[in-house]
């Protein structure tokens, strides 16, 4: 059946109309004896015979899409070739060759070419909107000029071009809040920690398993004196920062409003990834997880509005399998959501877990407050974001 779906794969549709009005015509003559439709339906059968032989032959080449950049800011351009090489052993006849791009076809007419010989063809792709531009498969046709048949074979898979929202520079977030072999060394002393910080005299109550016996009996030697001395650490912490966006369509006011959660949500990620955080991403069906920066700014480009079912709440539980670690949580949803709905997003983290809700509507006036132990920060403009976040992280 498949070798059968093959062969009338090859008939265009203006090809099975030519066909099926020939035999029509021809099966009412046969029974009106109408001199025009037997030469109706003969002229029709007659030009898909002629049209056939434009099949024969076989097309063997080796088609390199190329892209530079394939990662982009909204805004920019991305560069890119396809490059044609005959791999016959005898000359290739003329072809067109069809590349998909985005929303738009590309066609290009490849040249007769000799055994080995390259044809290049470029193109420019410029990005508005952040996102994902397929680029491929390329697919040469051979066939006649009428369009009745087309054999088609695809020779380069389908590649993408990933399209990052613009970011906000941000400041340094600070450390997490959970020990962790891997943690970042904080400013705060502890008694029992990985990172050494000092030596200090002891006190009642200090653990003697952290006693420093070499250095207490150096000290006890030059001075006489029967103090001990014990080991003083600085506070390691996990840091690990989830952002979790709301795809639910009602929740945001315009698509605008959403793409700015967007570009809100790459900022925070790439701050996060700067200061040596793992990071997890959750919007809809879109999610990562890791220390790869290039990972979860790709998640950003490929979640869309409306890509899930289960809105906040349900994205925030998505976050919490993937990320249970999370020590710094972002929590970014529209205007017109609940304050109850976020709270109930937010529960759903343990309670030790920093937690900091944006809340992002165009023209809003900034404002900052502060809901059960969550941070509210409701901001109308991406360049908002970084006063808002300068006391809330520390």
């Amino acid at each position: 059946m498949s070798a059968v779906r093959r062969v009338l794969g090859v008939v265009r549709p203006l090809g099975w109309l030519l066909l099926g009005l020939g035999v029509l015509a021809l099966a009412v003559a046969s029974r009106t004896h109408w001199r025009e439709l037997v030469v109706l339906g003969a002229t029709c059968l007659l030009l898909l015979a002629l049209c056939l032989p434009f099949l024969l032959g076989r097309t063997r080449v080796h088609v390199v899409i190329s892209l530079a950049p394939s990662r982009v800011v909204a805004g920019g351009s991305v560069s890119g070739g396809v490059d044609v090489t005959n791999t016959a052993g005898r000359r290739m006849l003329p072809t067109l060759l069809e590349v998909p791009v985005g929303e738009s076809l590309h066609r290009y007419g490849v040249p007769a070419l000799a055994a080995g010989a390259t044809n290049e063809e470029s193109f420019t792709v410029r990005t508005e909107r952040r996102g994902v531009i397929g680029v491929g498969p390329a697919i040469t046709r051979r066939g006649d000029a009428l369009g009745l048949f087309s054999r088609d074979a695809v020779w380069a898979p389908l590649q993408e071009i990933l399209v990052r929202p613009p970011l906000v520079p941000l400041e340094e977030m600070g450390a997490g809040l959970l020990r962790d072999l891997e943690g970042v060394s904080t400013d705060s002393l502890s008694p029992s920690d990985l990172a050494f910080h000092a030596l200090r005299e002891y006190v009642p109550g200090d653990d003697l398993r952290h006693v420093h016996w070499r250095s207490s009996a150096k000290a006890m030697g030059a001075s006489g004196d029967s103090q001990l001395l014990v080991r003083q650490y600085l506070d390691t912490r996990r840091s690990h920062a989830t952002v979790v966006v709301d795809d639910a369509v009602a929740s945001w006011g315009s698509d605008d409003a959403f793409e700015t959660a967007m570009s809100v949500a790459a900022s925070i990620l790439v701050r996060a990834v700067t200061d040596e955080f793992e990071t997890s991403f959750v919007c809809g069906s879109s999610a990562s997880t890791g220390t790869d920066g290039n990972r979860a700014l790709d998640a950003v480009c490929r979640a869309v509005l409306g890509g899930g079912h289960d809105g906040l709440v349900g994205a925030a539980r998505q976050a919490v399998q993937l990320a249970p670690d999370t020590s710094l949580l972002f929590l970014l949803s529209g205007g017109e959501t609940g304050l109850e709905t976020v709270l109930r997003a937010s529960a759903v983290f343990p309670p030790e877990v920093r937690r900091i809700a944006l809340l992002l509507s165009d023209g809003a006036t900034p404002a900052v407050s502060e809901v059960s132990g969550l941070s509210v920060l409701r901001l109308g403009d991406k360049d908002e974001l970084a006063g808002l976040l300068r006391w809330s992280v520390r």
